[in-house]
């Protein structure tokens, strides 16, 4: 997305906002804004995104030009999401206008749409070689993040007082378990009976702190890429793996995507996306889970010709270049509850739920390092990855640190890892409870 311009000589009226001239942006907006504040903005898909984009490129915009909010707080990604939530928990747009986004997000789809574009693109785009050598390391670097986040908030919670096995079953666990829906709500069902708790008073524990690793979680991948900057050798710039893989094709000439390409690309996401949740009829596992499996697959097994996987590839580049700002905003509305994560704040807690997520970041990126990945993409990936809130963890943390096209490693911290901490919870709770 084409930001506003920086230019002093450039007339005010010159610049431009979302690639087109600032002032029939803001016309635009204007009456976006109006509608959705008198009542009259229509339901569906096209009320919900035409507000979720313009407050999206307003909020980024802005995040992206207050320096203190730019430089340690995630920029326009953290100002997007919390920016958004606030707008309506605090009655500044009506709630009305909220409800229509949060039912584009939650029944219309929006999310798992905007992932399974990324995924499938992202996936199909990459090197076989790469996939195939970098998805054979990658669990490691998962294990190695939840083994120091686990034994480091266990520590710190005895050491406060909070008590080792609370610390690790009560927050250590959610935390790193795959989010809401795929994480605390199973370990809930796991958890409730062996410590004799009900299952909301679990939730109400569980919840806050994965809110809080949460938003750590994006703050700490925007530290992340300070950090690359300054120590360039500890990052790949996205590249997950140290030593380059030759690719399959040279010197492949990539044609400009084409109107025909980017409804291939946009039929092919969905249709992976599809496949993922008809699997799930009939194996365990998650959907999104099972279409990075069917997608790798189709990708290392060449079934689908190139043509078909450029197609992929720029129908993800067109829907992040788009639509990123859009989902941010989508975050906040539908998932992210400012009064719950003011509720739950305390010194002990918050230094809990920080341990946490640095532990994850640091073990990811310790264990990454030892078999050949980049520490910093190993970090983001597999450690906040599986700290943050599933799918909606996954994009704010990648976009925040600048690493979108990692977006098939951080699905699997998601999917893949949360199933094994539900596996690892019920042996954990058998030596701890």
């Amino acid at each position: 997305m084409k930001s506003l311009s920086t230019s002093k000589a450039a007339p005010w009226g010159n610049q431009q906002i979302a690639g087109m001239p600032m002032m029939i942006f803001l016309g635009l907006a204007a009456c976006v804004l109006f509608s959705g504040w008198n009542g009259s903005l229509p339901l569906g898909m096209v009320g919900a995104l035409a507000l979720m984009f313009v407050l999206g490129t307003l909020l980024t915009e802005l995040g992206d030009r207050i320096m203190p909010i730019r430089e340690y707080l995630g920029g326009g990604t953290i100002l997007a999401i919390f920016g958004g939530a606030a707008l309506f928990e605090y009655r500044i747009l009506p709630v009305e206008a909220g409800q229509v986004i949060i039912g584009f997000m939650k029944e219309g789809g929006f999310l798992n749409f905007f992932i399974a574009s990324l995924v499938t693109g992202s996936v199909l785009g990459m090197s076989s070689a790469l996939l195939k050598n970098a998805a054979m390391r990658y669990l490691p670097v998962i294990l190695g993040g939840v083994a120091l986040a686990l034994l480091s908030v266990g520590l710190v919670g005895s050491l406060m007082g909070y008590g080792f096995k609370n610390a690790v079953l009560l927050i250590g666990l959610p935390i790193m378990g795959g989010g809401m829906g795929a994480g605390a709500v199973p370990l809930v069902e796991i958890l409730s009976g062996p410590l004799q708790m009900s299952s909301a008073d679990l939730l109400s524990r569980m919840v806050p702190a994965v809110v809080i690793a949460n938003t750590l979680a994006i703050l700490v991948g925007t530290l992340l890429v300070r950090l690359g900057r300054r120590y360039p050798s500890l990052t790949g710039n996205g590249q997950l793996m140290i030593k380059e893989i030759e690719q399959e094709v040279v010197e492949e000439q990539v044609e400009a995507p084409t109107l025909e390409s980017l409804g291939m690309g946009l039929f092919i996401s969905s249709s992976m996306f599809v496949l993922g949740s008809l699997l799930g009829k009939f194996i365990p596992m998650h959907p999104f889970a099972l279409m990075i499996l069917a997608v790798a697959f189709i990708k290392v097994s060449g079934l689908l010709p190139r043509r078909y996987e450029r197609a992929a590839a720029d129908w993800y580049q067109f829907v992040v270049t788009n639509l990123t700002p859009s989902l941010l905003v989508g975050i906040g509305v539908a998932y992210t509850s400012i009064p719950e994560l003011i509720g739950a704040f305390s010194v002990t807690y918050f230094i809990m739920v920080l341990v946490t997520v640095m532990g994850g970041a640091l073990g990811a990126a310790l264990v990454g390092r030892m078999i050949g990945f980049y520490p910093i993409e190993a970090a983001i990936t597999g450690g906040l990855c599986m700290a943050n809130m599933g799918g909606t963890g996954d994009v704010a943390v990648l976009s925040a640190a600048q690493r979108m096209k990692l977006m098939p490693f951080a699905q699997i911290s998601s999917r893949l890892g949360g199933a094994v901490m539900l596996i690892l919870a019920t042996g954990l709770i058998s030596l701890l409870a």
